[in-house]
């Protein structure tokens, strides 16, 4: 059994990230496509369902979303190729037909709340240099002033490594840490970081949060992650990072229903990240 965090911190993060008045949501491609990897409208309508919950408690939101790749296999009925799946460069090319689908289909689903919405592509070197990042970070003031949801996705067709590693995952905790956001949450297929893969052991139990005991999770993390590429491996990496920077993080399940209402509610749900730089007595 894993070492756990004390209750009596568990409470003071999940308060913490409850009182958040700008989060940044971070949907993965598993919660906006189907089993043939396509766009999945009613997940993407659930997403938006659970961020306009938010909203209406007046917070800010910067959603980061995956879904590019899928939404343009739809759109060209992408069969898959053999065995070993697309090539780099057919990633790069569907995700230019399907960003434009993703776009459409998330500004018709939040004009159901008469809400606008923005695009922002950005790969990681435009966070690391300093111009670009000061230029990225004022637009995002400007359109949250404006009460339009900006929407961040890894520029595709231009950056492989962001195609292959983390699925947006790495740049959701740098724009969290960048934008000065009070909390970030990760989205994903599973509940949470758990002692074992759950989806290959029904024994697998969901660890509550992760502060001091660390670096048992992330053995665990490394032990039952099948690839370095992607999965719960970068999600942990990510909400470590933005921990470390005093801000709390919660990996949980896109499917959750009201996840991110009960996020806001100090609820227990997914995989609770303790701040480490002193926030929160640990």
């Amino acid at each position: 059994m894993t070492e756990t965090v004390e209750l009596g911190v568990v409470e003071a993060t999940r308060q913490l990230a409850a009182e958040a008045d700008r989060v940044v949501v971070k949907a993965g491609t598993n919660s906006l496509t189907d089993e043939e990897s396509n766009l999945d409208d009613a997940k993407l309508d659930k997403l938006v369902d659970d961020i306009a919950d938010l909203l209406a408690g007046d917070r800010e939101v910067i959603l980061v979303s995956s879904g590019a790749v899928g939404a343009g296999k739809g759109r060209v009925g992408y069969d898959g190729g053999d065995d070993n799946g697309e090539t780099v460069e057919e990633s790069q090319a569907l995700s230019t037909v399907g960003q434009s689908h993703l776009m459409h289909r998330y500004t018709e689903s939040f004009a159901r709340y008469d809400r606008k919405v923005a695009q922002i592509l950005l790969t990681q070197t435009d966070l690391d240099n300093p111009d670009r990042f000061t230029n990225f970070k004022n637009t995002i003031e400007t359109l949250l002033e404006w009460d339009i949801v900006p929407i961040i996705n890894e520029n595709d067709a231009v950056a492989t490594e962001e195609i292959r590693i983390g699925d947006n995952d790495m740049l959701s905790s740098s724009v969290a840490v960048g934008i000065d956001s009070d909390l970030l949450v990760t989205l994903t297929d599973v509940g949470g970081v758990y002692t074992a893969n759950p989806k290959d052991n029904p024994d697998a139990e969901r660890i509550e949060a992760v502060g001091r005991n660390y670096d048992e999770i992330q053995e665990l993390v490394d032990d039952s992650s099948s690839t370095q590429f992607g999965g719960i491996q970068t999600k942990v990496a990510g909400a470590r990072s933005v921990s470390e920077h005093g801000i709390p993080a919660v990996i949980a399940k896109s499917t959750e229903p009201n996840v991110l209402e009960k996020i806001a509610a100090e609820k227990s749900v997914g995989t609770v990240f303790v701040p480490t730089n002193g926030v929160i007595d640990d």
